[in-house]
Parts: structure tokens; sequence; C-alpha cells
């Protein structure tokens, strides 16, 4: 089940993704099918194990085009291991509602991505998940869990006060926010109440079959209560003279 959709986020064989905070690696994966070089990197060495062998079981499939690369490790948000410009995709999805210093994760993005490349960034949108919050403490108040619900607006003033510029924006995941209210309603770790399995199991067809009426009814449902924000942005190319004001001026230093 992607989140980002690219259609919207084009990928070009070769390009260099981070999928950052990977988790099960459902966005590492598809970017390595369509010939990315792609690190998934998360601080859960688990799930980072788990995405190593799905990823070596894709290679043994022969499920990624020829030249694509793939790498799982274990990392810190606030501190990549990567050089400045790295990159020329960055994703972090469901990520940043969990890191009390939002801000600095965007800087250490912006930092590894090279100028012109491309950043999506997803997380649960302000009124589905708003119903959440109120309906259960235990949906957000466990370690490690969600300590922020951003606006549209706010995140995207974030975004560009980073010095990104942003391009496109959706929602996503309609019909996962009703699951996530029975959830809330029944308690979030009691999965044998009836409406809950029950609704997990039609999503499990959902996801599975990709039937016509729920990928229509999704579509016409996501502006109005889709469970995700999708942003996505570009980083800008230094103007010409600023970028030789700060070539003379490190010469000058040394």
């Amino acid at each position: 089940m992607l989140t980002v959709d690219f259609t919207r986020f084009p990928l070009a064989p070769g390009d260099r993704v981070l999928d950052l905070g990977c988790g099960a690696g459902r966005h590492a994966f598809e970017c390595y099918r369509r010939g990315a070089q792609v690190v998934a990197l998360d601080r859960n060495g688990e799930e980072i194990r788990e995405v190593a062998k799905w990823f070596a079981a894709m290679k043994e499939a022969g499920e990624a085009p020829a030249g694509a690369t793939a790498t799982a490790m274990e990392g810190d948000a606030l501190n990549l291991p990567f050089p400045d410009e790295s990159f020329d995709v960055v994703i972090i999805s469901e990520v940043m509602e969990h890191i009390p210093d939002d801000k600095g994760v965007l800087a250490e993005m912006v930092r590894v991505l090279k100028p012109g490349g491309r950043i999506a960034i997803t997380v649960p949108r302000y009124g589905p998940e708003k119903i959440c919050w109120a309906l259960s403490d235990a949906y957000h108040e466990v370690e490690g869990g969600h300590i922020r619900i951003y606006k549209a607006d706010e995140l995207l003033s974030k975004i560009r006060q980073a010095g990104l510029k942003p391009y496109g924006t959706h929602h996503a995941h309609a019909l996962h926010a009703p699951y996530w209210w029975l959830k809330c309603a029944f308690g979030v770790d009691n999965d044998k109440a009836l409406p809950v399995r029950a609704y997990h199991k039609l999503l499990v067809w959902d996801i599975m079959k990709k039937p016509a009426l729920t990928r229509v009814a999704e579509q016409l449902l996501n502006p109005v209560v889709g469970k995700s924000f999708v942003a996505y942005a570009t980083k800008p190319h230094l103007p010409k003279a600023a970028a030789t004001d700060g070539a003379v001026t490190a010469d000058a230093a040394r």
C-alpha cells in the first residue's frame, strides 16, 4: 500500500533514493522495482533486517531491473551518515509526526538532497487524526507514538522554511480512516472486536484485489477523509551569483 503517488513523483532509473524511516519498506521496494539505487534507513534494527531480507528476495526473483541497487541500514534521522547532496530523491512517510525535532529532520533531508532533487513527505491528516486522538489516548500516548497533528499549511510552511519549494499535495487512504476510528473506539490493541475484524478483512481484500468499485470510492473520498496528507517539494538550485560568492568565500577561508 503506497502513500506516495509515483505519477506525481516520478523516478528515473538510476536515481539515488533515500527512504527515511522506511519501516517495513513499502516505498523502498517500489523504488527498487523502478530501477532506483535505494537506501532504506530506519532506527528499528529488527525492521531493517526484514527489509534487507526482502531486498535479497526481490533480487533473486528478478523483480528489480539491471542497475538497480538496494541497501537497508540502521540510522538516525537527525544525524544521517551521508555526505551533502548525496541523493536525487528523499521519501519520508508517516515519520515526522513521531519526531520532536521535525525541523532538524527537514534540515538533514535538505542537506543530503542534491539541488534540483525531490522530496515526498507524508503525515497523518489533521481531521481524521484529530478524531483518533479524541477517541483514544492509547492511540498516541505511547512510547514512540504520534506527538503532534499537522495542519496542511503548517507542514507546508515548515517545508518552505527549510529551503524547499512545494509543488503539489493530495490526500490518500480514505478507506483506512474508518478502520483507525474503529480501532480507537474499541481499543487500539483489541483486534478481536467484530467491527474491527470485519473492516480489516475489507481492507486486505481491497489491497489484494484492487477492485474498481473501492478504487473509485477511495478517489472520491480522499479529499474528504483521506487518512494521509502528502506533500511534494523540490530543492532549488542556488543562483549562479550565490554559488560563485560561496566558492569565493570558501577559497578566501583557505
